[in-house]
């Protein structure tokens, strides 16, 4: 029997889950129920596991049954240098591993569709096979999203070739005069890992590319493609090329900031003020579509300042910081580059740099409710549900292991930009204070900036750069963005759970 027969066969699958039997030439429901319903969830595992580009190079820890809602991921500390030479016929004290736990609360996410006994009676393609492959995208690509946004929330950043010293910095004036990745940028994230004594995975770091960024890079004659490979069969998923020491895979979710419109109907807003702004934190604008509050929590551009909306009205924004600017000056998205330009993360990686939940051995369900098993919510046996639920966590365990590489590309969405000056690098001293997070997570703070690191003891309060300052903002910002997202996708789950 080919393998698509027996996807074909089981239309209603969940109506196996009574006591209804074939005729008695053929083997009872009581026996063939458990092996369909293994069949489709190892089929929605594997038409997950495409998605999860960002999963693949994290340590990976099953969910354990009844374990509670934490997880430790481990991190052994190196062995101390052994210098002094034996003492003939002296046995030296034995050594000790150090082993750190990491720990992490696991959340839970999940969605469903609905099919009528109607549609499953009538329809020609066989909806069970249709909804499980939807719902298998659904949720590889939120499992994808949550362990991309966390990863994205590291400290230690470099900024194309350390040309600018913050994310807002980041410009793209021609194909000759930008921001975009190149080769001498993958060459200095890999001298940062070594001088951090990464370990390698299987001999090599990993990359995480978009496709806009990888064309700059695949010019290269040092280029290989993985056919070119000495061990040509251990590929990584979506695997594109090596460089200089970096195997890349390649991903359309890789994290892009910015680039969202303002409005509906515009990407920009402009300033509509005659005689312009001075010191002002209330902004009225035109140029665009925009419902009351929509904008609240994003961050703009205004004449160079970057500020968080606090509210907004169909025609006025207030923001958190004091405006200077002309009449007519453009409002662009704030989480991006220079004008507006969409930045694209390339995340450079060594072995253990974080950790996520495993998706098989419970992490991934998939869930089958046959026509009226709603009971008396469905008493006329008209809706069955397919749908999948999962636990999951994503956690970043040596910071100092996970460097991501911020630029522009040449193919950002057909933005029309303004010429932007290069600035000088910012090394004005500001103070700060690295927040206390319990005691799981009272290690030190590392951040790093076009190669210079330093690290931060929490709860004392310092002068540091504001390169650094600001790669922390972005850091907290991205990490509550994140925050959000999960908490957005547990809610669904929840409203989920309830209605079923």
């Amino acid at each position: 029997m080919r393998i698509h027969d027996m996807i074909l066969f089981p239309v209603v699958l969940t109506l196996f889950d009574g006591d209804y039997q074939f005729d008695h030439n053929t083997q009872t429901t009581a026996d063939l129920s458990a092996e369909m319903k293994v069949f489709y969830s190892d089929y929605l595992i594997d038409l997950a596991e495409p998605e999860l580009v960002h999963d693949q190079f994290g340590q990976k820890h099953p969910i354990p049954k009844n374990g509670g809602k934490n997880i430790e991921f481990r991190q052994y500390d190196p062995l101390p240098e052994q210098t002094l030479p034996l003492v003939e016929g002296v046995t030296p004290d034995g050594q000790s591993l150090n082993v750190k736990t990491i720990t992490a609360e696991v959340k839970q996410y999940g969605g469903y569709v609905t099919l009528s006994d109607v549609l499953i009676l009538t329809a020609i393609d066989n909806n069970l096979v249709q909804a499980t492959k939807l719902i298998a995208s659904q949720a590889g690509r939120t499992l994808d999203t949550i362990t991309r946004e966390v990863i994205n929330s590291g400290t230690v950043v470099q900024f194309a070739e350390g040309q600018v010293e913050s994310r807002d910095e980041l410009y793209y004036t021609s194909e000759d005069d930008n921001c975009n990745i190149t080769v001498d940028a993958i060459k200095r994230a890999v001298r940062f890992l070594e001088t951090q004594d990464a370990p390698k995975i299987n001999g090599y770091y990993a990359g995480i590319i978009h496709p806009y960024v990888k064309y700059d890079l695949m010019k290269d004659p040092d280029w290989k493609a993985p056919h070119e490979y000495v061990d040509t069969e251990n590929v990584y998923t979506n695997e594109i090329g090596e460089l200089y020491g970096v195997r890349f895979v390649q991903s359309s979710r890789a994290k892009v900031f910015g680039g969202v419109d303002l409005a509906s109907d515009s990407k920009t807003l402009t300033v509509n003020k005659s005689g312009g702004l001075s010191a002002e934190t209330t902004v009225p604008f035109d140029g665009g579509t925009v419902e009351a509050n929509a904008l609240v929590g994003r961050s703009v551009n205004i004449g160079g300042t970057v500020t968080k909306v606090t509210a907004n009205t169909t025609s006025a924004l207030t923001v958190e910081d004091a405006i200077t600017c002309a009449d007519n000056t453009v409002i662009y998205d704030g989480d991006g580059g220079a004008n507006g330009a969409e930045v694209y993360s390339t995340l450079v990686m060594g072995d253990d740099a974080y950790g996520v939940t495993e998706v098989t051995g419970g992490g991934l369900q998939h869930i089958v409710k046959q026509l009226g098993s709603a009971g008396s919510a469905d008493p006329l046996n008209q809706r069955a549900t397919v749908g999948w639920k999962a636990m999951k966590v994503a956690e970043i365990l040596v910071p100092q292991y996970l460097g991501r590489s911020e630029t522009t590309a040449s193919k950002s969405g057909g933005l029309s930009m303004a010429v932007h000056k290069k600035q000088d690098p910012n090394e004005e001293l500001v103070d700060y204070m690295a927040p206390l997070m319990g005691s799981a997570t009272r290690k030190d703070v590392v951040v790093g900036v076009n190669g210079e690191l330093i690290r931060i003891k929490r709860g004392v309060r310092v002068k540091i750069k504001k390169k650094f300052y600001k790669v922390l903002q972005q850091a907290a910002d991205q990490e509550l963005a994140a925050y959000r997202t999960m908490e957005r996708a547990q809610e669904q789950g929840k409203r989920a759970v309830a209605q079923l």
